[in-house]
């Protein structure tokens, strides 16, 4: 106790002999409160001086300075990852809509996330609204979510590999119609009949989901969406496809969200 009560005296003498506060020698005749007195009113003079408004500011520029620096480096860091977001391809995407349509909504989704499925309305609102947009789903199945979602995710690859792009859109619709979420929501022996129920030749799909076909396939799209920013789903963009152009969207966003941000894009072009 007494070696700090020391040192903060030494500190108290030093701060005032460097700041010219205190002139030299004359520290020995001044008794402790003596020091702290006059520690106080120079410090109340400092404060109502222009070098202390000048000191002010000059903090307040470089906080700011600093602020505008890291959103900029948050914006490019943003832009970058958003490059990354692969392009609309007919071939390996399935897409609802116009397949050249101008704009596209690309979702990132899992089938098992509870707010996948309040959002795949939401979608489906937005493009009947915007028939200039189409509607490209990507697999983003969670590991908190598996087995399910990945299984889920796969079954769907197979119902479009058998069935075509309407096959794989009714299917995914009747998986968010029917899963409880979660995990579990949907049994995984049901992912067979749901395909019988769609017409599609039960042999061949059971082949395909057993042989884990188009595992690679889903884990690929789970990994360029993470390229592009994506942590959790839904993970949505807006993008111009003639331009490539992107807008991130995260989470269940609203239609009127969606609405904005495709609005936001048009004005960009």
């Amino acid at each position: 106790m007494m070696k700090l009560r020391v040192f903060q005296a030494f500190g108290i003498i030093l701060l005032l002999l460097v700041g010219g506060w205190l002139k030299a020698g004359e520290y020995q005749t001044l008794t402790t409160s003596e020091i702290d007195e006059r520690l106080s009113q120079k410090w109340q003079e400092y404060m109502q001086s222009e070098a202390f408004e000048l000191r002010v500011e000059e903090v307040i520029i470089q906080f700011i300075e600093k602020q505008d620096q890291a959103r900029i480096n948050q914006q490019q860091a943003q832009e970058a990852r958003l490059k990354n977001v692969s392009a609309v391809d007919s071939k390996t995407d399935f897409i609802r809509g116009e397949s050249s349509a101008e704009f596209s909504l690309i979702e990132y989704s899992d089938f098992e996330c509870p707010f996948c499925k309040r959002f795949h309305g939401t979608a489906m609102q937005f493009i009947e609204k915007n028939p200039e947009v189409n509607w490209v789903y990507r697999h983003f199945p969670l590991s908190f979510h598996n087995p399910g979602a990945q299984k889920e995710a796969e079954a769907s690859e197979c119902a479009g590999e058998f069935g075509g792009n309407d096959a794989f859109w009714q299917y995914t619709d009747l998986i968010y119609q029917r899963t409880r979420s979660n995990g579990q929501g949907f049994p995984l022996e049901k992912l067979g009949p749901l395909a019988t129920e769609l017409g599609l030749d039960r042999k061949q799909f059971d082949n395909c989901l057993n042989s884990e076909r188009f595992k690679q396939k889903v884990l690929l799209q789970m990994a360029n969406g993470q390229a592009g920013g994506i942590t959790g789903t839904p993970g949505n963009f807006i993008r111009h496809n003639p331009s490539g152009s992107t807008i991130a969207i995260h989470g269940a966003q609203p239609l009127s969200a969606l609405q904005q941000a495709l609005n936001i894009l048009k004005q960009r072009l």
